[in-house]
């Protein structure tokens, strides 16, 4: 990778459903100017049959999605100071699949717990909840440990634009972060 391109980074913004990672991954982009993709954009067809008939995709059906998305944070870090992928990466095992081979990566993890999150899926307008699927991502979810220095953590119970603020907060820290190594590198 070039110089210039050392200092290009990709964020996940990753949680539970409902839990603001597109409105704020949104937000943020517009703020910064970052690229944005919308993981689920890159799901295969027979992915979004399944989910369209109700069934539940499991570990072997999200396999070629996450190379999907591995390849593209490869390819957004390649052409983009700042790119913004919004994935659930719910488990540590999805979380090293999209490390594999992207150095340049940063998890920004909007935590937020049950009755915080069930409470504005209730509130969303044109949208249907079915508690059952909060309550199967709260089941699934594998929270960031210690060992995973690449996450970051959101509260999500501010207001939203303090949400956003501190997810750029956390976006130019770990920029200052990978400038001062580069510099570093230098001498």
């Amino acid at each position: 990778m070039g110089d210039t391109q050392q200092l290009n980074r990709v964020f996940v913004f990753m949680g539970v459903s409902g839990s603001g990672k597109s409105v704020v991954a949104n937000g943020v982009a517009q703020q910064l100017g970052a690229a944005f993709l919308d993981g689920d954009f890159l799901h295969p067809r027979t992915n979004i049959t399944k989910m369209a008939q109700g069934g539940a995709l499991n570990d072997d059906d999200r396999q070629p999605w996450l190379k999907a998305l591995n390849d593209a944070i490869f390819a957004m870090q390649r052409t983009h100071r700042i790119s913004l992928l919004v994935c659930s990466a719910l488990k540590k095992s999805y979380r090293d699949m999209l490390r594999e081979g992207n150095t340049n990566l940063s998890f920004l993890y909007l935590k937020g717990d049950f009755d915080l999150i069930e409470c504005r899926l209730k509130a969303r307008k044109g949208h249907f909840f079915r508690p059952q699927m909060l309550i199967s991502q709260f089941e699934t979810l594998e929270e960031p440990s210690g060992d995973e220095k690449d996450i970051h953590h959101i509260d999500i119970r501010p207001e939203l634009g303090d949400v956003i603020k501190n997810a750029i907060k956390a976006i130019e820290h770990i920029q200052s972060i990978d400038h001062l190594g580069s510099i570093d590198q230098l001498n």
